[in-house]
């Protein structure tokens, strides 16, 4: 049996007997070549696989045991990507296919592994197809754009068929942010009392001020108990007049609050109601990552990583090794019946029978979710957070304890509130203005005793209509509309599940992916585009105008799982999307500019020569540039809004000809550059203090070739880890050797030795071939060992 992971394998192992062995393939075993598009486009797109790097030892382990074994077994995840991993093996291994079976199941426990082995399947190779066709659109927009990113914006920029949608997404609201304007609109609360005998005012305002500028306000939990405590509560300014109240302006605001500052208010009318609301479903993939992040900041990479160990199993103590949780990239909601039996006795045992619903509770999935799998859920209930708290980290523990109470209080009843809304009025000299306030008392808790809800909002004091109400506060309060808000990882989750990019297993990848290519940032927990980011994606936008679509992107995703679902042609797929593709490929082969070739205007003059500057593209982001280049040769940098930075004379003198350096950010952070730049190229560096740190010493000469170029010699440079020696003509050479060779090579040299006709024989010389030899003839010695052991 071929599981993907270790901690799987060792799962397993405690459920099936001597009969079975059971292995790892450690995720994928076989893909794509790196280097190269690798797939024959002309012919099918017939792709060429091959083992992946440092997977040989683990291919040859298995075949090894798939020589002697009996059935084959393969029973990697449920997901896609786990069945072409399971074709890959059956492809590598070579055992036949009527002794080859597909296992799957979706937790990790002994009833779920029996239940799977009582009914092996066979390889669906519609899934695996499906799964081909992703990889090779991927290959295909990968490796086809990104080159051209290369010459017409940077070196080592990337495209991705989801990633730069992804990254669309997050351009779009940076720039919506930037062009929003606030709009102005004034509110007049109001906070009332039924206690007529006592005045609260200046007890309020003491209570809502903070103390020092150190300390918090009260929250709105803690300032509710308050208003509570006091028979009091807080109402918003409805209606004036009987129309909507609205102020756009102080000047209306005070026409208002004027009138009603000294007004006599009194209940107008009361209406009572009552509400439930119901549990969430159970976590899907996404709705985990999201919730995690918003509950404990856990960010999506960790969320996903710990859910994997929780769904391989977690060691229990004398309870063995024990899945903790179903598996975990999934979109249905859909729970087994034999889980809902049980969640429904836990609940009725433990809770009460007041908690349980008299029919279970039935949540909708999305309409492509695969109703085969289940949502994400504890694999015995009975296992509490509690009990096994000592055998979890505190990671493992704090999301077993997410999805154990979400998975809970999605089969209990719904909470019941009873619920008042007000209606304050008061007659003034301009008009009657009206109040509206409104509280909840929860009546029943329900499944909210598991998950909690937060605050469950003002509770009003007893009341009838026409009772008078004394203010304990009135103000006029100015607002200003706000831009939408930055994504964080969890709401960027949602937009991409609710536009249909990517799926629950790609999120992690994408938001890695992303910031790893510097198109993305992330500052205090929230995403903004960077230069690149924006600048990559408009000339994608151009040029690419179906690969940026978002609806486009999302009818690829649709097609994908129709290939799996509906046997629709993998192939027609792939024909369907490149010929548009490559037009356009060709199209911006021939028409794209350089980012370094353009311009965009700015607001600022250049201070040599009074022309103005523009906005330019450069190797750290945008810059401001004048815009007689080359004439004037003036540069600025300039922040992510294009605002000027202005730039600080230092008071240190720059150590080539004495003029007075500047403070300059580059990749490396900040340092000092000659005022006279261009013309003069000094520069100090500077520590994480801001101290000049002192000038590297020159490199010491050796007089020994480079062995590499023939025409440099061998220099002392000084690193962070100490000395080395390279060549003198770096960077146009690169070699590197060690400093415990110097001697060695003046030796080689002065013995007619140094530097040899090749790099093969310098290699040897300098003992990486030897080394490398005694490696491969240790691994072959190892297979003929292994070989001769399976023989025997």
């Amino acid at each position: 049996m071929i599981v993907e992971s270790g901690a799987k394998a060792k799962t397993i192992n405690r459920y099936l007997g001597p009969a079975f062995e059971v292995k790892a393939s450690i995720g994928h075993v076989r893909d794509l070549p790196s280097k190269g598009l690798n797939v024959d486009i002309e012919h099918d797109f017939a792709p060429t696989y091959d083992i992946m790097p440092g997977k040989d030892r683990t291919v040859t382990s298995l075949k090894a045991s798939a020589r002697k074994c009996d059935k084959l077994y393969l029973a990697t995840d449920l997901d896609r990507e786990g069945e072409a991993i399971a074709w890959h093996l059956s492809e590598l291994l070579g055992v036949p296919a009527e002794r080859t079976f597909r296992v799957v199941f979706n937790a990790i426990t002994n009833s779920a592994i029996k239940e799977a082995f009582a009914k092996p399947g066979k390889l669906d190779m519609d899934k695996v197809m499906a799964q081909q066709a992703r990889r090779i659109l991927d290959r295909i927009v990968g490796y086809q754009i990104s080159p051209l990113l290369w010459k017409k914006v940077a070196w080592g920029l990337s495209a991705g068929r989801v990633q730069s949608v992804a990254v669309k997404m997050i351009v779009k609201r940076e720039r919506e942010i930037r062009a929003f304007e606030p709009v102005e609109y004034w509110l007049i609360p109001a906070f009332f009392t039924t206690d007529l005998q006592n005045d609260y005012s200046a007890e309020w305002l003491a209570f809502i001020t903070p103390k020092t500028e150190d300390d918090n306000p009260p929250t709105q939990a803690e300032q509710y108990k308050w208003l509570a405590e006091r028979s009091a509560f807080k109402a918003e300014l409805q209606t004036v007049g009987g129309e909507k109240f609205e102020a756009s302006n102080a000047r209306q605001a005070e026409r208002i609050f004027d009138a009603i500052k000294d007004a006599r208010f009194k209940i107008a009318d009361i209406e009572k109601k009552k509400s439930s609301s119901r549990a969430s479903a159970p976590f899907i993939t996404s709705t985990l990552q999201q919730v995690a992040a918003n509950r404990l900041g856990f960010i999506i990479e960790r969320t996903t990583r710990i859910a994997q160990q929780l769904y391989e199993g977690i060691d229990l103590g004398s309870m063995g090794s024990l899945g903790l949780i179903t598996y975990m990239r999934t979109d249905s909601t859909h729970i087994s019946s034999e889980a809902v039996k049980d969640v429904r006795g836990y609940i009725s045992r433990r809770l009460g029978d007041k908690y349980l619903p008299e029919k279970p509770n039935i949540y909708a999935s999305k309409k492509s979710a695969q109703q085969a799998h289940e949502a994400i859920r504890p694999t015995d209930v009975d296992l509490t957070p509690a009990d096994i708290k000592p055998f979890l980290n505190d990671g493992q523990f704090k999301l077993y304890d997410l999805v154990w109470r979400r998975f809970v209080a999605s089969a209990m009843k719904p909470a019941r509130w009873n619920v008042t809304n007000l209606q304050i009025a008061a007659e003034t000299s301009i008009c009657q203005c009206v109040y509206k306030a409104a509280g909840r008392v929860l009546v029943f808790d329900g499944y909210t005793r598991i998950w909690q809800t937060g605050s469950n909002g003002q509770e009003l004091p007893p009341v009838k209509t026409g009772q008078s109400l004394a203010s304990v506060d009135i103000k006029a309060e100015q607002h200003f509309t706000k831009p939408p808000a930055r994504y964080t990882e969890g709401s960027f989750v949602k937009a991409l599940e609710k536009e249909g990019i990517g799926r629950p297993s790609t999120y992690a990848s994408i938001i890695s992916t992303i910031q790893d290519r510097g198109y993305v940032e992330q500052n205090e927990k929230k995403f903004f585009a960077t230069d690149v980011g924006e600048i990559v994606t408009d000339k994608l936008d151009e040029y690419f105008p179906k690969i940026m679509d978002i609806a486009f992107t999302r009818y690829m995703e649709e097609q994908l799982d129709k290939i799996e679902e509906q046997h629709l042609d993998w192939l027609g797929v792939l024909r369907d999307f490149y010929g548009p593709f490559k037009q356009n490929l060709e199209t911006a082969q021939a028409e794209m500019k350089h980012a370094k070739a353009e311009t965009t205007p700015s607001e600022y003059e250049c201070p040599d020569c009074g022309k103005g500057l523009v906005y330019r593209f450069g190797k750290n982001g945008k810059f401001l540039s004048c815009s007689a280049y080359p004439d004037c040769k003036f540069a600025c940098p300039c922040d992510k809004e294009g605002n000027m930075i202005e730039q600080k004379v230092s008071e240190h003198k720059c150590p080539v000809c004495e003029k007075p350096m500047i403070e300059k950010s580059g990749r490396f952070g900040p340092f000092l550059g000659c005022s006279d730049y261009p013309n003069c190229k000094g520069i100090l560096g500077l520590d994480k203090e801001g101290n000049v740190l002192p000038p590297k010493p020159p490199p010491e000469p050796t007089g020994i070739k480079c062995y590499k170029c023939k025409d440099g010699e061998l220099v002392i440079r000084q690193s962070k880890k100490g000395p080395f020696m390279g060549c003198g003509r770096f960077p146009k050479c690169r070699t590197i050797i060690s400093i415990k060779q110097l001697d060695y090579l003046k030796e080689l040299q002065s013995a007619g030795k140094w530097p040899p006709e090749t790099w093969e024989e310098a290699d040897e010389l300098l003992g990486r071939k030897k080394a490398k030899k005694t490696k491969k003839k240790t691994k072959k010695a190892k297979k003929a060992k292994k070989t001769a052991k399976v023989a025997s």
